[in-house]
């Protein structure tokens, strides 16, 4: 599936950029089934916000025990001062998780499909396995900044292993908040030791826990990955990166995927405990 010259590239720069690797028709079914989930989904049943910023939001039990389950996460920025959403349901959902990839038809046939399955492979995932997908909405005006970090802080394993599957569903722009990661450098995997590891104890109480005081990189240092839609990235779980927040019009809809090898060994203090899915 890939050819040398792109797995070089991949393990010199920590990232790879597949563009256009899936159909537009393929982008429209995820995205119109993550529209069906949202029109479904009860706004009053919960008010459970992602963000990468509070870190005492991850504690809410709502998301730390959906890992096996699909629901959905407001924008932090969705509500107004007495709690009510300012928008339309359907523009104020930051992301569904995490188990898209296991209970929803439409992306399980995607996330098990062989050219995923096959990149995986020729990436040195022995036996690829899925722990997590995630539809993400970046809705406009109003989608938040991720900010830097790391995916193995989330997938720790022995030894680290996690790759993830970035899909553009919509083109992503500098105006609507596309992904940016580090750039530079001679290997992502000795430039970057692992900063943090995201713990979760047996209370279910979380700690993001610091590893190596090196600095975060410089927002203006980042390489912005402005990419059409159906265009897959894929990169190392020590790849720092982030993303600024969308303040245009249009949203950004992108599909992840969190893949690690089997042979490996998936910490028990790692936030999800489920059981992957084997590709």
């Amino acid at each position: 599936m890939l050819t040398t010259e792109q797995t070089k590239s991949y393990q010199t720069n920590g990232y790879l950029v597949l563009e256009q690797c899936f159909s537009d028709e393929q982008m429209d079914l995820l995205k119109n089934s993550a529209s069906e989930i949202v029109a479904d989904f009860d706004p009053n049943s919960t008010r459970a916000v992602f963000s990468t910023e509070d870190h005492s939001k991850t504690r809410d039990n709502y998301f730390l025990s959906s890992g096996d389950k699909v629901r959905c996460f407001f924008e932090e920025d969705a509500f107004d001062d007495k709690g009510e959403l300012k928008q339309d349901k359907s523009l104020s959902i930051n992301k569904i998780g995490h188990a898209l990839h296991q209970l929803v038809p439409e992306f399980k046939t995607f996330s098990h499909c062989e050219k995923i399955k096959n990149i995986a492979l020729d990436l040195g995932l022995q036996r690829p396995q899925i722990h997590q997908s995630m539809y993400i909405f970046k809705q406009p005006k109003i989608g938040g900044v991720i900010r830097w970090h790391q995916d193995a802080s989330y997938f720790f394993s022995t030894p680290l292993s996690v790759v993830t599957f970035w899909l553009a569903v919509e083109d992503a722009t500098m105006q609507n908040g596309c992904l940016q990661v580090q750039s530079g450098g001679t290997s992502v995997a000795q430039d970057n030791p692992l900063r943090e590891q995201f713990l979760r104890y047996t209370d279910d109480s979380t700690e993001l826990k610091t590893l190596n005081d090196m600095p975060w990189p410089d927002d203006d240092d980042a390489k912005p990955l402005v990419v059409k839609k159906g265009t897959l990235v894929v990169f190392n779980g020590l790849l720092p990166h982030f993303s600024a927040p969308n303040l245009s019009d249009k949203s950004r809809h992108a599909f992840t995927l969190h893949i690690t090898c089997g042979n490996t060994k998936y910490a028990k203090e790692n936030w999800l405990q489920t059981q992957p899915s084997l590709l």
